[in-house]
């Protein structure tokens, strides 16, 4: 299995929306959408889904390499990939990452800035001033929100 990148994930994510509806992701909004992509699955695969590490900002948790990617784009939406090649996302990256869309991605991105801000991984690296938010303390907070069936 090839590693993937938070990128990758970002260029998931952007195949998803429904253009004719309206539906686009800003820069804010997919950072948050990256972050609960991998919480989630360090909740339920005891593994980060991509190395890139995630910051505490003002603003909730950024990843630095892809808000430099779309920071042209201010609060815009982010154009729709139309191709990719899925190939290079495994079966259960894939359902995830759908899932997190199902989820997560009828929110605004202010909505999403907000409960994010709720949440102790970034409230408690902010809080203290830190630059990283600590993986141990997403996988713990993700866990508490997985049903287990």
């Amino acid at each position: 299995m090839c590693k993937l990148s938070a990128q990758d994930i970002a260029n998931y994510f952007l195949t998803l929306p429904d253009e004719e509806a309206g539906d686009s992701i800003s820069n804010l909004k997919l950072q948050k959408l990256c972050y609960y992509a991998q919480g989630f699955y360090l909740a339920f695969f005891n593994t980060p889904l991509f190395d890139d590490k995630i910051e505490a900002w003002q603003h909730g948790p950024v990843i630095k390499s892809l808000y430099h990617n779309y920071s042209d784009r201010g609060s815009m939406g982010i154009p729709y990939i139309e191709k990719l090649d899925l190939a290079i996302y495994p079966k259960r990256v894939r359902e995830l990452l759908k899932e997190i869309y199902k989820i997560y991605g009828q929110y605004s991105a202010w909505r999403l800035r907000e409960l994010t801000h709720r949440e102790p991984p970034w409230k408690e690296a902010y809080e203290k001033g830190a630059t990283v938010i600590n993986r141990k303390s997403m996988k713990r907070h993700f866990k508490t929100l997985i049903i287990e069936k």
